[in-house]
């Protein structure tokens, strides 16, 4: 009976968060949060579960289970939008946030690095699409969504139509990109709504770009933790380093926040290397 119950909570979870035009990708996450959320309490109905029993619960996966603040936030989250939006209890939950946030820097490649995962790519396919994750600084799931009428050759812009934040925007579109992207074309003619197609002309599937990603960095050797997402980083790390103003950086990866965007300002090497230590004010001897 209570998986009955539980079946349709989150079917009335589901409905709500859609209602209210959340991303598919964090319906999904809060989905399986509170489904893990409520296997936790096998023998309780969710209304009679307590803010007392939620902290219990979040103590649990903190301290025994040693979630990250990030998991922990989606965590608390879901739970909150349980309570508050769809049972419509009062709880008061925020508490249960974490107060540290961390802090970890992306990786990012090198223009050399880059360089040489594109060209390692002997699939015309696979190297347009790695080459215009990085060309144009795109998410992945804007690159599955982009379609082939997104391309404005005459003004040299890639329209990205609503990423996250709901939001459209256009990213300038280099000559070279657009060179290799017609001689994509040619080829594989695809038929369907999306520029990459997967075989059998359904939309192309994340995983594969990240397969993509990783034989190419097993060909050049290159060993650091990355994924797909890096070469985004790396787009907007290089274009620091050229002198690009970070507000205009901020508006071509379509960030809500211009802190979400001076994060690359830590992780320059050319803004690092400006500057001087103050360990050259002294007069040291040897």
């Amino acid at each position: 009976m209570q998986l009955c119950n539980n079946t349709q909570l989150l079917e009335d979870f589901t409905q709500l968060l859609q209602i209210k035009r959340y991303a598919p990708n964090t319906i999904k996450t809060y989905k399986q949060a509170l489904l893990q959320f409520l296997q936790a309490f096998p023998n309780q109905n969710a209304e009679s579960i307590t803010p007392a029993d939620i902290e219990k619960f979040i103590y649990q996966k903190v301290n025994k289970e040693h979630i990250s603040a990030s998991y922990q936030k989606t965590l608390v989250g879901a739970i909150k939008f349980l309570y508050h939006e769809v049972l419509r209890k009062k709880y008061h939950l925020n508490y249960l946030y974490p107060d540290r946030h961390e802090h970890k820097l992306p990786q990012v490649f090198s223009v050399d690095e880059v360089q040489r995962i594109i060209n390692s790519c002997t699939n015309l396919k696979h190297k347009a699409i790695l080459a215009t994750i990085y060309g144009c600084g795109l998410r992945i799931s804007e690159l599955l969504h982009l379609k082939v009428n997104d391309i404005d050759s005459k003004r040299m812009l890639l329209r990205i139509e609503q990423s996250k934040n709901k939001k459209d925007r256009y990213v300038p579109l280099p000559l070279s990109l657009l060179t290799l992207l017609r001689e994509y074309y040619k080829l594989y003619q695809p038929k369907g709504a999306f520029l990459f197609e997967g075989q059998y002309g359904e939309k192309y599937s994340a995983r594969s770009v990240q397969n993509i990603l990783k034989d190419a960095m097993k060909k050049c050797k290159i060993n650091k933790p990355a994924s797909v997402h890096t070469l985004r980083h790396s787009y907007a790390t290089h274009l620091l380093e050229k002198g690009t103003d970070i507000r205009i950086i901020q508006s071509l990866l379509g960030h809500k926040n211009i802190k979400t965007t001076q994060i690359y300002t830590h992780i320059s090497a050319t803004h690092i290397q400006k500057l001087n230590s103050p360990f050259d004010d002294l007069n040291i001897t040897i």
